[in-house]
């Protein structure tokens, strides 16, 4: 007898196929809208689910008896309750390959374009204000041979060092929870302490997941060690940052700029500071949109949640623990 399986986001069509010709497939859309009814109530037969966007915690668990595979289709887990999963034997998935390269590309952009002026600087010539010739007061500056500081040294933070160092010439800062001796000889990454990495990085990049321990990691105390000419960078969470100081520290130029690809709140209000202030520039948390990295995430997700449902240990299990409570 085929199991039942939830489909609440947008995945290929020839991958919507390829579940339907293993399982009784299920599609809800706007999960945590119009569609919650539905959504709950598909969940009653479901086995496995598949997607992004919806809060698993015990209160949900609770409308899913059958439960067995939750298979994520990001990398971050921050909206899952993994210890409810694990309690009740529900094995949580991620695909944390699928979006290291495209995340690491965005990092480079927001360094760039804050380091450069660019977004400010094309806003000249789209308001037709380009009129003469750019002044010393619009320059910007260099990004090559720079100190480029990374907060996380993981898949992503790798990634975003070797563009740096490889790419740009610049020497490698991090800080992490632990040694990172592959990266060290590969790239002369140098470790250092929060706040020795944050006074001395003329780049500082965050690529740490959002946790108890992560949340409001760079506020006004950690923002206030670094250069009046330091770029913070932050392509992980918007709670990472205590928002409040980091506009603060903005208005008040006591750091040179932010590129910021994720938010406290999103989507964010046209009316934050950070939506307009000029040594800024801020993307709508598009880290792994590209059409290449979506359909790989979705296929990935998708494999994670086959072998689970098979019996077998998925290739990226969040809750080994679950396991054994299964």
């Amino acid at each position: 007898m085929k199991k039942n399986v939830v489909v609440y986001s947008l995945i290929p069509e020839s991958l919507r196929a390829e579940l339907a010709a293993q399982f009784n497939v299920t599609v809800v859309t706007q999960p945590n809208g119009e569609g919650r009814a539905a959504f709950l109530e598909a969940l009653r037969e479901a086995h496995g689910t598949i997607g992004v966007g919806v809060k698993f915690d015990e209160a949900l668990l609770a409308h899913a008896p059958n439960l067995e595979v939750v298979a994520a289709g990001s990398a971050g887990v921050d909206s899952y309750d993994v210890d409810a999963l694990t309690r009740h034997g529900v094995l949580l998935t991620n695909v944390p390959s699928a979006v290291t390269e495209s995340t690491a590309d965005v990092a480079l952009t927001l360094m760039l374009c804050t380091a450069r002026r660019a977004i400010e600087m094309s806003t000249l010539i789209r308001e037709g204000k380009w009129e003469k010739s750019i002044t010393p007061a619009q320059f910007g500056v260099d990004v090559h041979g720079k100190r480029l500081g990374i907060v996380g040294l993981g898949r992503i933070g790798t990634a975003v060092a070797k563009r740096g160092h490889h790419g740009f010439g610049m020497q490698v800062l991090y800080h992490a929870n632990s040694r990172k001796p592959a990266q060290e000889q590969s790239m002369g990454a140098q470790y250092r302490e929060l706040p020795a990495l944050l006074a001395e990085s003329d780049f500082v990049v965050l690529t740490v997941p959002l946790s108890d321990a992560t949340k409001g990691l760079i506020g006004k105390e950690e923002l206030a060690l670094m250069k009046p000419t330091g770029i913070l960078i932050n392509i992980a969470r918007g709670p990472v940052v205590d928002e409040a100081a980091l506009i603060e520290a903005l208005q008040e130029r006591r750091i040179g700029g932010a590129g910021l690809d994720v938010f406290e709140h999103e989507p964010l209000s046209g009316t934050s500071p950070l939506a307009s202030l000029s040594n800024v520039v801020a993307l709508p948390h598009i880290g792994s949109a590209t059409q290449e990295t979506r359909d790989r995430m979705a296929r990935d997700a998708a494999g994670n949640l086959v072998e689970g449902l098979a019996g077998r240990r998925p290739t990226d299990l969040v809750n080994p623990e679950a396991l054994d409570a299964a």
